[in-house]
C-alpha cells in the first residue's frame, strides 16, 4: 500500500530535522536581553546570562542567574538581540519549555522564569518543584 512506504519513511528521518522546526528548549524574551545587556554593559562583561537550577528555596529548587563570560561546550545557548541566555544539561531538564523574561511591577524587578515543569512555586517566584 502506498501509505506503508511514506511510513517508513516517517519512521527513518533524520531526528536533526525535527529539531530543526520544534520549539526550543528555552526561550529569553526580548525584555530580559535588553536588560542583559544593560547590566553587562554596566559591568564591561559580554551579554550572556547564565541560569541554573540549584536544590533548595522553599520549594524544593531554586533559581540562580548571573552573568557568564562565555558558553560551556556541553551547555545549551539561545540568543535574543545578540543577548545569549546558557544553560547547563542538569539544569535544562528542570526548566525545559520554559520562558526567561524581566518584569518590574510594584513588587520590584527581577528575572522571571516561566516553566510549564513547574508542579508549584513559592510567593517569592524564584523557587519550585516538580
Amino acid at each position: 500500500m502506498p501509505w506503508e512506504s511514506a511510513d517508513r519513511l516517517a519512521v527513518s528521518t533524520n531526528s536533526s530535522y525535527l529539531a530543526l522546526v520544534s520549539e526550543p528548549q528555552i526561550t529569553l524574551t526580548e525584555n530580559a536581553a535588553k536588560r542583559v545587556a544593560w547590566i553587562a554593559s554596566r559591568q564591561d562583561r559580554p551579554a550572556i546570562l547564565r541560569l541554573a537550577v540549584d536544590g533548595g528555596g522553599c520549594a524544593g529548587f531554586t533559581y540562580k542567574f548571573e552573568l557568564a563570560d562565555n558558553a560551556d561546550r556541553e551547555d545549551a545557548v539561545v540568543e535574543t538581540d545578540g543577548v545569549k541566555l546558557v544553560v547547563d544539561p542538569m539544569s535544562l531538564e528542570l526548566v525545559k519549555g520554559s520562558a526567561v523574561d524581566f518584569v518590574e511591577d510594584l513588587g520590584g524587578a527581577a528575572f522571571r522564569v516561566t516553566n510549564p515543569n513547574a508542579q508549584s512555586g513559592c510567593g517569592c517566584g524564584s523557587s519550585f518543584s516538580v
